[in-house]
C-alpha cells in the first residue's frame, strides 16, 4: 500500500531520514504540517536527488496551506492540502489555478482578503483550524455539527466574521 509521511509535531524528518524514507518502496510522498520551509528545502533536495526522486510526492501540509505555498513553490513542493476546499472551494479551487498559471494579482488578492483574515481568525483559539472547517461547511448549507472537546466552536460574533470572509472570497473568485 502507498504509503505519504506525514511529519508534524514530533514526528520531523531531517534530510537524511526523508532521503532514507523516500527510497523505502512503499513510501510515495511526505507532507509537511511542521513548516520549517529551510528543513523543507534541504529535504526537497534530498529526496529529488534519489533515483526516481523526481516523481515523489511533497505536499505543503500546513493549516491553510496556501498562505505559505508561494513560498513552498520556491523550494520545489508543489502540492498542498486545502481545508479550505472543504467550505468555499470555488475560492480554493481559483487559488490554485490562479497560483499554477502564475497569476500573481489573483493570488495576492485571495491571501489579502480571504486567506490571510482566515489565518487570523484561526489562531485567536487553539484548535480553530478543525472548528472553521466545520463552522464553514455549517455555513455553506451542511450541518456537520460542532466539534468534541478539548476543541471550541466558533462564537456567534466569530460565526459572523467567517460568513463575512466565505462572501468576500466568493465576490472576489466571481468579480
Amino acid at each position: 500500500m502507498p504509503v505519504v509521511l506525514y511529519q508534524r509535531g514530533a514526528a520531523r524528518l531531517t534530510e537524511q531520514t526523508a532521503a532514507e524514507a523516500a527510497a523505502l518502496p512503499n513510501v510515495v510522498g511526505i507532507k509537511d504540517g511542521v513548516g520549517d520551509r529551510e528543513e523543507m528545502a534541504r529535504i526537497v533536495q534530498s529526496v529529488r536527488a534519489l533515483p526516481g526522486g523526481e516523481d515523489f510526492l511533497l505536499f505543503n501540509g500546513l493549516p491553510t496551506a496556501e498562505v505559505s505555498m508561494p513560498d513552498y513553490r520556491r523550494i520545489g513542493v508543489e502540492l498542498y492540502s486545502s481545508a479550505a476546499f472543504a467550505f468555499v472551494p470555488e475560492v480554493a479551487t481559483a487559488y490554485h489555478r490562479a497560483l499554477a498559471q502564475g497569476d500573481e494579482t489573483l493570488v495576492s488578492t485571495l491571501l489579502t482578503e480571504f486567506f490571510e483574515p482566515l489565518v487570523a481568525l484561526r489562531d485567536e483559539t487553539p484548535g480553530f483550524a478543525v472548528s472553521l472547517v466545520k463552522a464553514g461547511v455549517t455555513l455553506r448549507g451542511l450541518n456537520v455539527g460542532g466539534v468534541r472537546a478539548p476543541l471550541l466552536d466558533p462564537e456567534p460574533a466569530q460565526l459572523a466574521r467567517l460568513a463575512e470572509l466565505i462572501d468576500k472570497g466568493l465576490q472576489v473568485v466571481e468579480a
